[in-house]
């Protein structure tokens, strides 16, 4: 009985260890390379080490400061290209684009007058049609007053431009210069005879003026039509342009737009406020000063204010110089010393205490906005470089500020801080100091705006 069970469990053990030396015999004959037979072609596969001559790349050649550099420039010429085309499409749509962007100016001056009176009730055509004959009836009054000032006064003009020269004739050869009589008239004969000489650029420059006149006319009925739609249904196109958007842009290109339509209205309002004092000082001193056609030279003072810095300038050197042939020298240079006058007013207390309310916008860059405008475009160019660059300057400062299109706290467009640093801390400061002293919080988020769809509050054509 012993025996059976030690003999029994042998067995099993032996036939449990000749299975695993099975099984591990055919795992190792799986995994064994094919054996080697002589006279084939192939021989049993061994790892073969591969030495291969690698050439240094243009990463490895190049610093990379100079790589970075390249890169830039690559991306800098595309930008120039994609801009060069843009202006030539703009060149070729010129008769298009002028037009609507000087009823999106105008419609930035009015559309304050147009939506109060929406708000008293009145439909929006017919704020709009109101609005727009009031402006056309202001305009063309204007326009009829200066003419008529004009012709009524062209032939005293004349007569005293006649008076004038001779007089600065003789102011030449006894003043200062010392010129003589022979001078004065050599220097004179050459002016006409550069006169004669130009004679035909003046015609065919009369005659490209003519041919103009249609353009004018067109671009003049496509400004009314585009300025009664813009204060009508400027929200809705505004919203519209909107929705083409990918979904992700729409509220904050809806808001930097809201923000920018704020200071573009701004920004208009206080330039109008501006030239409209430099064209009342300037125009005073030449009535008082009793200089022909003071009207209409204040008027052309009030056309050029709309060009910052340097168009209030010219129109007044164009003054000094009707003053000069008309009335002599000395009423010239009491002219002149009104022009300084007002210039000074204008640049240190109607800048800072208007258009500083209007937009921030550095000395330098706005020189260089409107060199930049003349050059392209000419005097329209100068005229709207200045607002571009304010409406720029307050959409790209709301977007980097504010990239998922929430609305400011104080509700204020972000163009409007000061570009000096000395005088944004010291406007924060009163601003922080205003807030603890009055009780009310700023207006809370406008949490009805999702971002399937623009924000409501952009009321820009």
């Amino acid at each position: 009985m012993t025996g059976t069970p030690s003999a029994g469990r042998g067995t099993w053990a032996g036939t449990l260890r000749s299975r695993t030396r099975e099984r591990l015999a055919a795992a190792a004959a799986r995994n064994a390379p094919p054996p080697f037979v002589p006279g084939d072609l192939q021989e049993p596969a061994t790892p073969v080490l591969v030495v291969q001559e690698q050439r240094p790349s243009t990463d490895d050649v190049l610093p990379r400061s100079v790589r970075t550099a390249g890169a830039w420039a690559l991306r800098f010429i595309l930008f120039v290209a994609a801009a060069y085309l843009f202006l030539r499409v703009v060149g070729l749509l010129h008769v298009v684009i002028i037009p609507v962007v000087v009823a999106l100016l105008l419609a930035a001056l009015f559309q304050p007058a147009a939506a109060a009176l929406v708000k008293r009730g009145m439909k929006r055509s017919l704020a709009a049609g109101l609005v727009l004959i009031a402006a056309l009836l202001l305009v063309f009054g204007g326009l009829s007053l200066i003419v008529r000032t004009f012709i009524s006064q062209i032939d005293d003009l004349s007569a005293q431009v006649s008076d004038g020269i001779n007089e600065v004739q003789d102011w030449l050869s006894r003043g200062p210069l010392h010129l003589s009589n022979a001078e004065v008239s050599q220097y004179v004969d050459r002016v006409q005879q550069a006169i004669t000489q130009n004679q035909g650029a003046l015609t065919s420059g009369a005659l490209s003026t003519a041919t103009t006149l249609g353009e004018v006319v067109t671009g003049f009925f496509l400004v009314l039509f585009t300025l009664f739609f813009f204060l009508r249904d400027g929200g809705q196109i505004w919203s519209f342009l909107c929705r083409l958007l990918p979904r992700e842009a729409r509220v904050p290109t809806a808001r930097a737009g809201h923000y920018s339509w704020h200071t573009l209205v701004s920004y208009v309002h206080a330039t109008v406020l501006v030239a409209f004092v430099d064209a009342v000082g300037i125009g005073i001193g030449l009535f008082v000063l009793q200089v022909p056609l003071a009207l209409p030279l204040a008027a052309l003072v009030f056309l050029g204010a709309f060009i910052p810095v340097v168009g209030a300038t010219i129109t007044g050197l164009v003054a000094i110089l009707v003053a000069l042939v008309a009335n002599g020298p000395v009423t010239a240079l009491i002219v002149l010393a009104v022009v300084i006058a007002v210039q000074q007013l204008e640049g240190h207390v109607l800048q800072p205490l208007i258009m500083g309310r209007a937009v921030a916008l550095h000395p330098l860059a706005v020189i260089l906005a409107i060199a930049t405008g003349i050059v392209v475009a000419g005097i329209v160019g100068g005229l709207i470089a200045v607002p571009l660059l304010a409406v720029l300057n307050t959409a790209i400062r709301y977007l980097v500020r504010h990239p998922s299109g929430d609305p400011t706290p104080d509700r204020k467009p972000p163009g409007t801080e000061s570009t000096d640093d000395g005088t944004a801390e010291a406007e924060d400061r009163v601003e922080d100091a205003e807030r603890r002293t009055d009780p009310a919080e700023p207006p809370p988020a406008d949490t009805s705006v999702t971002h399937d769809e623009p924000a409501p509050a952009a009321r820009t054509p």
